[in-house]
């Protein structure tokens, strides 16, 4: 083939960096020729899904050969219940970036200004990149939390899109109620507010954390909530995240852009059958809180610094290049994430996951370092 594919290619795709999901349980056992693997890299619920998950999946063979609910009906119902909201404010996603996609190519333009955190989650840049908009990044504050003053300020400069996560990803940090509503008080009338709240059943325990749909109700700004069921529901394999909107009307534009039938029929059914067991939820979250504290000073008995966590993962400084260190950890079947933001070379993020895994990380991090016992 004689064309150059990258120049034939929309000119704002090929500067896109790949997004960093890391690697798999199996190409590290067969990469580094271990046994044992512990996942610290994709912030998964190390307990796993509710056994109704695996109840109501048993049952879906015989109707594989049919295409799921494209309007996810019963998901949405359920989720509207539990959040006194209309199903018509809520989308529902092949996993929250789904819907993060949707918003891009739904409301953004070549040229146009979004507003999100740096380091952030990849696909808020990624996303508006690809749609040739212009993304400005405000940077943390020295002790690694949210700079409110500044956020603020380019809130009050109007750009189209504000990707606000809360609690951050990667860092862990949160917006406060008090800084929350000084978020919305500074936002333009015309800018888009998509609250990333992917952590939230996590920071909700935290004081102070808001409640964003009630400080939302009733603003001049179109906005959206996202969450997931990726994360503390222990769905991350089946892929489903939503949003809740503003009004329907938001709903009813992300649906031009939405794909047909985009959260299939086994998706559609476990993500119900989470949903309708809040307890095995709350006691996997409450058991990764008490043992995200305890890995916590792990670490800092090494000698390192932590980021503030609302979430269910630590953001870690080495105080050296993060490449070596991750490769090693690698080596003794250890999955971390490492940051490559500039600035950010230095720091992993690692999820909470079982004691065991937790005490694992830690002891071959301290060999890894050569940190006395």
């Amino acid at each position: 083939m004689n064309t150059n594919i990258f120049e034939f290619a929309r000119p704002e795709v090929p500067p896109l960096p790949p997004y960093n999901a890391g690697l798999s349980s199996e190409v590290v056992r067969a990469r580094y020729r271990v046994e044992r693997v512990a996942r610290l890299a994709s912030n998964e619920n190390p307990y796993g899904a509710s056994p109704a998950v695996a109840k109501a999946l048993s049952g879906l063979a015989p109707d594989v050969g049919n295409y799921p609910d494209a309007q996810c009906t019963a998901l949405r119902a359920a989720i509207a219940d539990r959040f006194y909201v209309e199903p018509s404010q809520i989308v529902v996603g092949n996993g929250s970036e789904d819907i993060l996609r949707m918003l891009c190519l739904a409301f953004l333009s070549s040229g146009e200004r979004v507003l999100t955190q740096r380091p952030a989650f990849g696909l808020h840049e990624i996303y508006p990149r690809m749609m040739g908009a212009q993304v400005e990044m405000v940077s943390l504050t020295p002790e690694l939390g949210f700079d409110v003053d500044s956020w603020c300020a380019a809130l009050a400069c109007g750009p189209k899109l504000a990707m606000i996560a809360n609690p951050s990803n990667p860092v862990g940090c949160m917006f406060d109620a008090d800084a929350f509503v000084r978020l919305l008080d500074a936002a333009s009338p015309s800018t888009l507010l998509v609250i990333d709240e992917a952590y939230w059943e996590y920071a909700q325990r935290e004081d102070g954390f808001p409640d964003a749909l009630a400080l939302l109700r009733g603003r001049r700004q179109p906005w959206m909530v996202l969450r997931t069921f990726s994360k503390a529901w222990g769905l991350a394999g089946l892929r489903v995240g939503y949003g809740i909107a503003s009004d329907s009307e938001l709903i009813q534009i992300v649906d031009r852009v939405r794909t047909p039938f985009n959260v299939n029929r086994a998706a559609q059914s476990g993500a119900l059958a989470a949903w309708g067991d809040e307890a095995h939820m709350d006691r996997a979250v409450t058991e990764t809180i008490r043992c995200r504290e305890v890995l916590r000073a792990g670490v800092h008995r090494l000698g390192l610094s932590v980021a503030p966590s609302a979430a269910n993962f630590l953001f870690i400084d080495l105080g050296r290049s993060n490449g070596p260190v991750h490769e090693a950890l690698l080596a003794r079947g250890i999955i971390i994430k490492p940051w490559k933001d500039e600035g950010y070379e230095s720091f992993i993020r690692v999820s909470v996951g079982t004691p065991d895994d937790n005490e694992h990380f830690l002891a071959a991090l301290r060999e890894v370092l050569g940190k006395a016992d």
